[in-house]
């Protein structure tokens, strides 16, 4: 007796209401009953779905593995293995896998308990054929969705070094990335200079990551945040009975600091009189908490951010000037959004596959027009309004972002608008294809000169975007 039913051709239509990605996977169905199976196993092919059908649960668990690439769908009544324990087999092997199960015994408690225990649905005999395909319809959507997240999931795990962390081409983030790894490992102190939202705490931790006190404290302070009456006992700590309510010995942050980074975040907001008390500990590298005259000798390396021009504040009387001095042994500046454009699609992508894991959501195609007012946009809020922006996309709340992706209302020239545009898309197109430039011009709909032409013009590196070369029978030679 056959086990399997034949594959049906690869051009099967699909019904409606059948999710695009039926093609992609596959159907394992388990019915004991010969009529019932080929009677079902045809309805499922005609309705466009990709089917193997087997006689016992035996059987069909062979063709089961880790991340199977489809659903199970079986009969409770089997000879040997049930349908209930076939199911507990494959929840063990996999939660993630969908079960459909199908009764014709009318056991409500029986349903009730393989649904406790992760059945996906649950179909009573006798059904109509429409009720077993939505249930396979979904059940495969929910485990496309799973296979995507856990192979984003794999994708953002497998990224290493502060290229994981600072995404981006343009010459201004891999100067970032340059100067990140050129005084990482040195122990000097570092002023990061940019607007609001353009990364300025990422950079202090892959400064903190790369060097060799990345497994000691990576320690933030705020000093805008904190009130004048706390700074004091915040940043050096204090004994006990140094001030009303200090029952116990309190270690500041330097000091829990010691062996690692510090990082000083709107450092220009701190106050003059405690500028004077920081500058003293990062000459001398030691400390005395509050309420004691014992010095104590601290080991750490300040990262500062700015949001603001400290140097011209100290000619303005704003900032202490050795301070700022003290601090800009290396000045790393990050460029706002707006002065690398070309970087806003790989970071929108980064981020839409991030807020799609969070939130668990299939993550959305971002249409050309769409990318177009993202790269017009100015992004005041830097990398954290464009975040915020995919977050709201991923959420379904097209309008919202839409509004936040007006184009600037100053002007700007036409030809550089465009010339941004036409790299981002062709790039785009790459990443989507994996590099294989046959199928970019094909899916762009323009001629093979005129796409080289247009990489050579914007200076593409096509072998960046290529994954272990091309495939057989693909590759394309440059004109």
């Amino acid at each position: 007796m056959r086990d399997e039913v034949p594959e049906r051709a690869a051009s099967r239509r699909r019904a409606p209401g059948v999710p695009r990605v039926a093609d992609e996977f596959k159907i394992v169905f388990v019915e004991d009953d010969v009529s019932v199976r080929e009677s079902l196993t045809e309805t499922l092919q005609l309705a466009g779905f990709d089917i193997c059908a087997f006689e016992s649960a035996e059987q069909a668990l062979r063709h089961v593995s880790r991340a199977f690439k489809g659903i199970v769908v079986s009969d409770v009544r089997l000879p040997g293995m049930d349908g209930l324990a076939l199911m507990r087999e494959v929840i063990q092997l996999d939660p993630g896998l969908p079960v459909v199960l199908i009764t014709g015994h009318g056991d409500v408690p029986m349903a009730v308990q393989a649904m406790r225990e992760g059945a996906y649905d649950f179909i009573e005999k006798p059904f109509p054929p429409q009720r077993l395909i939505e249930a396979v319809s979904r059940a495969i959507e929910k485990r496309a969705l799973r296979i995507e997240v856990d192979a984003l999931r794999q994708q953002l795990a497998g990224r290493r070094g502060v290229e994981a962390v600072l995404l981006g081409s343009s010459p201004g983030i891999e100067q970032v990335r340059r100067q990140i790894l050129a005084v990482a490992d040195t122990g000097a102190d570092v002023l990061v200079v940019g607007e609001t939202g353009t990364g300025k705490e990422l950079v202090a931790r892959c400064l903190h990551d790369c060097s060799r006190r990345r497994a000691a404290n990576f320690v933030a302070i705020n000093c805008g945040g904190i009130p004048e009456s706390l700074f004091e006992s915040e940043i050096f700590g204090h004994e006990a009975g140094a001030f009303t309510g200090a029952a116990k010995r309190r270690v500041g942050k330097i000091e829990h600091a010691n062996g690692g980074t510090l990082f000083l975040d709107e450092i220009e907001s701190m106050p003059l009189s405690y500028q004077v008390k920081l500058l003293r500990t990062l000459q001398d590298r030691r400390i005395e908490r509050l309420g004691s005259n014992d010095s104590v000798p601290v080991d750490f390396r300040v990262v500062a951010a700015a949001k603001t021009d400290l140097r011209q504040a100290s000619d303005q009387g704003k900032f202490r000037s050795d301070l700022y001095y003290r601090l800009s042994v290396a000045l790393i500046h990050l460029p706002p959004l707006r002065e690398r454009r070309e970087d806003i699609p790989l970071l929108f992508e980064n981020f839409v596959q991030q807020a799609a894991l969070r939130y668990c959501r299939e993550v959305p195609p971002v249409p050309q027009e769409q990318l177009r007012q993202l790269m017009l946009h100015d992004w005041p809020g830097n990398v954290r309004e464009l975040r915020n922006a995919a977050d709201r996309m991923v959420l379904g709340l097209l309008r919202t972002l839409d509004e936040a992706t007006r184009p600037p209302e100053g002007p700007q020239a036409l030809s550089v608008q465009m010339d941004m545009i036409e790299k981002a898309l062709l790039e785009q197109a790459l990443r989507l294809h994996d590099g294989r430039p046959k199928q970019v011009y094909t899916a762009l709909d323009i001629a093979k000169k005129t796409f080289y032409d247009k990489v050579h013009r914007h200076g593409i590196d096509l072998s960046q975007f290529r994954r272990g070369g091309e495939a057989e029978g693909e590759a394309d030679a440059a004109p």
